[in-house]
Formats: structure tokens, sequence, C-alpha cells
């Protein structure tokens, strides 16, 4: 394989847990930078638009870039824009995730596409009703992805991905996915960066969406392990990393040593 030139970094358990900024990530993310890899932050993190995650990132001391950044809200808004144009879309979502869907028409009731994310506690029975009611109506269902948890400071939480899939089973249709694991998404990560997958690497704490995703999209993927999934994980029978590293601030480390 080609010598690693690209990087693309998950954010949740990889720089951060419930925003606080796990030890060595900042450091790390400044080798790189300073060693000229091309980096890309890629997130299925749908509660924050691109802009308010970015600075959220950078008030904590990560040295993040919007415009180097690429989350399933915005994959998703591009694909309502290509493939659904003028549709009414309903965004299940919370925080200001609607700030990453401009020009188009969002409403909260007969809507024309269905969107779900990360939406919590706004996930109520008449929230999923609403939804299957406009899926069966013909309306796509899109999903920012199928996370089924992730990790905090509280310990590991309930995703959205149960939630899409209780929807696909009474509705009888598959959502269309658009964040990791898909390998479109990881397609437009290597494009925001100029490289090739088997020049990049992908470093994640999912390791079925991080390094599973990316190692079918022809990537290379590095699992670590201070996010939602342990070294010991049963997962890593099916799904074989590049290398399994403690954290983020040993990337440099395994990184000199493939050049």
């Amino acid at each position: 394989m080609r010598p690693i030139r690209g990087v693309l970094l998950d954010i949740d358990g990889v720089l951060h847990v419930s925003m606080r900024p796990l030890p060595g990530a900042a450091e790390a993310l400044r080798w790189l930078e300073e060693q000229g890899y091309a980096t890309c932050f890629v997130s299925n993190t749908t509660t924050m638009a691109r802009a308010t995650l970015a600075r959220q990132l950078q008030q904590i001391g990560l040295p993040v870039s919007e415009q180097r950044m690429v989350t399933a809200p915005v994959a998703a808004a591009q694909y309502i824009r290509q493939h659904f144009p003028g549709k009414r879309c309903w965004l299940l979502t919370k925080g200001d995730t609607a700030a990453d869907f401009a020009g188009i028409e969002l409403v909260e009731h007969d809507a024309e596409v269905v969107v779900i994310g990360g939406a919590e506690e706004l996930l109520t029975y008449e929230a999923m009703n609403e939804a299957f009611r406009c899926i069966m109506a013909g309306a796509p269902l899109l999903a920012l992805h199928k996370n089924m948890y992730w990790k905090t400071k509280h310990g590991l939480q309930l995703d959205s991905g149960p939630f899409v899939r209780a929807l696909e089973i009474a509705s009888g249709k598959e959502a269309i996915v658009l964040g990791k694991p898909t390998a479109d998404f990881f397609e437009q990560a290597l494009r925001a960066i100029g490289c090739v997958a088997d020049e990049t690497v992908m470093v994640g704490d999912d390791i079925e969406n991080d390094v599973g995703g990316a190692q079918k999209a022809g990537l290379r993927g590095i699992f670590v392990c201070t996010g939602k999934h342990r070294a010991d994980s049963p997962l890593l029978k099916h799904v074989q990393p590049e290398a399994i590293l403690p954290a983020l601030a040993d990337l440099p480390q395994w990184l000199q040593k493939q050049s």
C-alpha cells in the first residue's frame, strides 16, 4: 500500500468525551499538522451544526477547523438537495442542526422526507408515530446514522439507531443511511483532503462504523480504546483493525513506525 498521507479522525470518543478533551489529543493533532498529514474530522454527531461543533471543540483547546470537518447532517443536507429538491423535510434532531440544512423547507407535519438523528428525549411516541405516518404515506426515511449507543461522562447512552430500526420494522421500509459507515461518506472526506483510500487511515472508537466502514471503503482502520468499545470487544472477532491503540495520543508513534 502507499505511504500514509491522509488521516481521518472521529471526534466523540477519540478527541473528547462529553466535551472533555482526552489526554494528548490536542498534541497529537498539532503533530499531524506539523508533519504535513492531510487531516479531516468525520463525525456522526447530529445534535450540533458543523460550525457550532467546531467552535465548541476549539473552546476546549482542540485545534479543529470547520473547513476540514465532514458531519452526517452536512452529508444528509447535500443528499436531500440532490435527490429530493423542493421536498418538505422533517428533521428530527435536537440542537441547532437545522443550520446545516439551509435552503431546505423544514416542517414537523406532513413531511415528504423524514430525517432522524440524535433527537434523544425528542424521540417520543408522538414523534415516532408522526414519522411512521409520513413514511407510510410515501416519505423516504433518511438516517443520519444507525449508531446504537455512545460513551458519555455518565457511561454508555442509547443513540438513535434503535429508533430508526423500529421505524424500519413497523413500515417495512429500509432507511437510507448517510453518515458512517457508508462508503459515500468516507469518499466525501477523502475528497475534502485530496487523498485516495489506500493512502489514508481512519482513526475511531467505533469498531463497526469507524474501522469496519473505513476498511470496506478501502481505507486502513485504527481503533482507539477511549470511547464506546474496549480492547476486549467481541466485535474484534469480525473486524481486524490495522492497529489497536490505547488513545489518539499514541498515533504519532505508530505513524512514525510506518514511515
